[in-house]
């Protein structure tokens, strides 16, 4: 995959634990353009992790990401704010689009958890710029919490965007059955956040949101779905003709990488697509976040980074 060089122009404090990088071609350089939704892989402490870019695709000159310090981080996002500095050079992948937006929409309605408005700003921002109707709903645990706060405060956004803070379960769930129990013509849903919170938009919008308007973007495959790999069993690639086992505990990726066979990852959390591979015998086990549900239940490719087998062996296209 192609890499670009960047430097990191502005870093600001956007929220509690959230940060905001601005990013510019180190060459001074043009950088890519890009669709409402697309996100870049960063390359920080020898990982690969994707953020979400905020700002509109007309505004060129820069890209701009923000990142959540999380608690239970595997390094990241903890090397993006406690390593990181305005100067610094960054190798970044360019932008890619798994979650794209509908532009023919008649009204788009966007909802947002936490961090899950990094992708819905730029929507937001690309909506308005373009005159389109919309509204952005973005839940959080406190305007402390909120990143952007100020931005989507500005008057240009007076009456499209709505903050919801601290809301319990039983009233988050009656605010989303009062947004979401009619589909407005020509609507377009989409939702990003926290699982639990995509799972109960989910659920209040199925009522009146056929399923092909409901956009989704995870941030990781689902932990249950991940928690059992005591299974074992065998692929064989069908391009290099080798055989080999996957024991319980290690994925795909994995098992083949002890045998010197290197999948493309990035994410490694079933989100990005990066490992996507075709599946040219057997039923793989999805696990992940990527694929949609008919192309699940196609059984023809796999995310061999958190997937695994449903049948004793899998012949791959590799």
């Amino acid at each position: 995959m192609s890499t670009l060089s960047v430097r990191i122009s502005r870093k600001q404090e956007e929220a509690l634990d959230i940060a905001s990088f601005e990013l510019v071609a180190a060459d001074g350089a043009a950088l890519p353009s890009f669709t409402p939704g697309a996100h870049i892989d960063v390359h920080v402490a020898g990982l690969i992790r994707q953020y979400s870019l905020c700002n509109s695709p007309e505004d060129c000159g820069r890209y701009l990401i923000a990142v959540k310090k999380e608690a239970e981080s595997r390094g990241g996002s903890r090397a993006m704010h406690e390593d990181l500095n305005e100067g610094d050079l960054v190798t970044i992948g360019a932008p890619r689009n798994n979650f794209r937006l509908e532009l023919s929409a008649g009204h788009t309605m966007l909802l947002a958890g936490g961090i899950g408005v990094t992708p819905m700003l730029s929507m937001a921002n690309h909506l308005l710029a373009t005159g389109a109707s919309f509204e952005l709903h973005y839940f959080t645990r406190s305007i402390a919490h909120t990143a952007f706060h100020g931005l989507l405060s500005s008057p240009e956004f007076a009456g499209k965007v709505h903050f919801h803070y601290a809301l319990e379960p039983e009233r988050l769930r009656a605010s989303l059955h009062k947004l979401l129990w009619q589909r407005p013509e020509g609507g377009q849903l989409y939702l990003c956040g926290p699982r639990p919170f995509m799972d109960l938009v989910e659920a209040s919008a199925a009522a009146g949101w056929p399923p092909e308007t409901v956009h989704l973007e995870y941030f990781s495959a689902d932990p249950e779905s991940l928690a059992g790999r005591s299974d074992a069993f065998r692929v064989r690639l069908a391009r290099s003709g080798g055989d080999y086992a996957v024991p319980a505990g290690k994925s795909i990726v994995q098992a083949l990488a002890e045998q010197g066979v290197t999948v493309a990852t990035a994410c490694e959390q079933g989100v990005c697509g990066t490992c996507l591979t075709g599946v040219l015998e057997g039923v793989p086990d999805h696990r992940d976040a990527y694929l949609d549900d008919d192309e699940k239940r196609a059984n023809d490719k796999m995310l061999p980074c958190v997937s695994r087998a449903k049948t004793p062996v899998l012949v791959l296209d590799l």
